[in-house]
């Protein structure tokens, strides 16, 4: 079973909406030590209700996860570091502004970047967990979410290379991988296209946080895959796009996609 000790530490990024606020309070009601961070700091103060460490995290600048982890880690360890933190905008590639396209590229990419790099020292000493929010959009590039799954690709291949590097410091490295979930960032900015309308919202956030329950405490096996599709649709979608010609994939996404 996990060695993640009883009761553990976990720091959660984009803490103070959606998926990230749900794992927090799962964890919290469960008796985990858990440190709330967000790049808005009413939001995650609120969320936090005085239960938990929070404070404000741009997940773009490496300074400020330093700073976060020696807040809430001091010189011990991590059992858990969850890089959620993320933006979305949909629509076609060439009407979206460059400014849009590097907003995601800086927040996913380069936040989970940074946040493995200064998570390492501390998920070392306690032989801990990297957790990657990554997306079913990884699995296959659609359209209207070309940038946003190019990010989560790159998540994913992140995810993929530092779960064998980081074997040797007993760190675990997984991703979870949803469909749509009910959150202000799909109901708001994807509730009309054709991709929700097809598959529809079937997750919600607490659906996720105990995904990411389920990942910390499931059983190590030597070469299992580090990635965790969540939810039915992302589990067939996952089986289909490990097996299938890549061109019945792309027909596949082409139809979902409208």
């Amino acid at each position: 079973m996990t060695t993640t000790r009883r009761p553990g530490s976990i720091l959660v990024t984009g803490a103070g909406r959606g998926i990230g606020r749900a794992t927090a309070e799962l964890f919290l009601s469960r008796g985990w030590r858990v440190g709330m961070y967000d790049v808005d700091a009413d939001v995650v103060a609120e969320a936090a209700g005085g239960r938990a460490v929070h404070g404000v995290l741009d997940v773009r600048y490496a300074d400020r996860w330093t700073a976060a982890l020696q807040e809430f880690c001091g010189d011990g360890g991590l059992d858990v570091l969850v890089n959620n933190a993320g933006v979305l905008a949909s629509g076609p590639f060439a009407d979206t502004d460059p400014g849009t396209h590097r907003r995601m590229v800086d927040v996913n990419v380069t936040g989970v970047i940074n946040g493995a790099a200064a998570g390492h020292p501390f998920l070392r000493r306690s032989r801990g967990l990297l957790l990657n929010l990554c997306s079913a959009s990884a699995l296959y590039g659609q359209p209207g979410l070309a940038t946003y799954g190019a990010t989560k690709s790159a998540v994913r291949s992140l995810t993929e290379a530092l779960d064998l590097e980081w074997r040797a410091d007993g760190i675990r490295v997984r991703s979870l991988l949803p469909m749509f979930v009910a959150t202000e960032m799909v109901t708001g900015d994807q509730q009309g296209s054709a991709g929700v309308a097809r598959l529809g919202v079937r997750l919600t956030a607490e659906d996720v946080a105990a995904a990411a329950w389920a990942v910390v405490h499931e059983r190590r096996r030597p070469l299992r895959s580090p990635h965790r599709p969540v939810g039915r649709q992302a589990r067939v979608l996952a089986a289909l796009s490990g097996i299938s010609p890549d061109a019945l994939s792309r027909l596949m996404v082409k139809r979902l996609a409208g």
